[in-house]
């Protein structure tokens, strides 16, 4: 289809999140809070910083993984690749909450970029029915255990900030075919009922999931938007671990702003640098594709008012899938990591 998100809350490959949600409830994080420069955030020794609030608001994660990445490369004498791989770590990147301990990890994630004076970015993606049976299958086992997850991540957040992605693909897999019709009622009522509950907090931004520039036409799907709340969202998503480039994303976002309200949307510049990959099968171009690179850096200083963001979705580094020698959907890949970051353009 249109690509498996690969996010860590897939399969159990991120179970780690569950740990670092933990961890973070405990050791919470050290930093200054909201002033402008860099800070030195370091619960878990890594010397990573935030960077600074004007730029990008958005939370560093210094317990990553990638931050134990450019860890064991410097123990191990690897200076190169360790500087490589910081290039990753010392960038916000979004949280996937995972499935089973939701609460707490929404709340040690929130909780620790709050004390750093940053706004954590989250991913939810466990709609029943996920993924359409590909690399990130799965998902709630039904309507009322997602509802319950969603109630249990707007207890996690509370009034701290964040920003969340909402469910990437759930509504493209309504349009394309790729989810049974006996699901489509279900999810509609689900996802308008998680936009509900997650705007309703006080310092939430909801950012609904709309596709990205390849996979159609914004006629095909801003009827179903509206029927998933996006009227009440903050906006939507684009380009969610996919590689199309920004100048395309905003195109396409742009496009699909003016039939849904005006409403701003966030870009996934992750791994777009090099743009999409057009060789091979065109049915896995989207999986672990060779020769990408980081794209622009986490920021809200877009080229265009109705940008909000440009955001690092997709966790660069982590797999899409069992396709090209990769890992599980999800689990980090160094070597990959490593690519995406030389090919990157300063």
């Amino acid at each position: 289809m249109y690509g498996s998100k690969g996010g860590p809350a897939t399969g159990g490959a991120r179970a780690a999140a569950v740990v670092l949600g933990a961890a973070l409830l405990v050791a919470g994080c050290s930093g200054s809070g909201s002033g402008g420069g860099a800070e030195k955030d370091e619960p878990g020794g890594t010397g990573i910083t935030q960077q600074p609030e004007e730029t990008s608001p958005f939370w560093v994660n210094p317990d990553g993984t990638a931050a134990h990445q450019v860890a064991d490369f410097e123990r191990d004498g690897k200076k190169a690749e360790a500087e490589k791989i910081r290039e990753i770590a010392e960038q916000p990147v979004a949280e996937w909450i995972g499935a089973e301990q939701p609460e707490r990890e929404a709340r040690g994630f929130t909780e620790a970029a709050d004390r750093a004076g940053r706004t954590a970015v989250l991913v939810l993606y466990n709609i029943p029915h996920r993924d359409c049976g590909q690399y990130s299958q799965g998902g709630a086992a039904d309507g009322n255990a997602y509802r319950a997850w969603v109630d249990a991540v707007a207890r996690g957040i509370g009034d701290r900030p964040a920003t969340v992605i909402l469910e990437p693909d759930a509504v493209l897999h309504l349009v394309d075919g790729c989810t049974p019709d006996q699901y489509h009622e279900e999810r509609y009522d689900l996802l308008k009922g998680a936009v509900a509950k997650l705007t309703a907090l006080q310092n939430t931004k909801v950012y609904l999931d709309a596709g990205n520039a390849g996979w159609g036409n914004p006629d095909q799907i801003f009827e179903p938007l509206k029927r998933a709340g996006i009227d009440r969202a903050d906006g939507f998503s684009v380009n969610v671990s996919n590689f199309y480039t920004t100048e395309d994303s905003i195109a396409y976002g742009k496009k699909l702003s003016a039939k849904v309200g005006q409403k701003h949307f966030v870009v996934d510049t992750s791994r777009n640098g090099n743009g999409p990959y057009t060789e091979g099968d065109p049915g896995e171009r989207w999986c672990n594709p060779p020769g990408r690179a980081l794209g622009e850096t986490p920021t809200v200083k877009t080229a265009d008012p109705l940008v909000d963001a440009y955001l690092w979705i997709k966790r660069p580094g982590e797999s899409d899938g069992e396709c090209k020698g990769g890992p599980k959907a999800g689990q980090w890949w160094a070597d990959y990591a490593l690519k995406l970051a030389e090919a990157s353009h300063p």
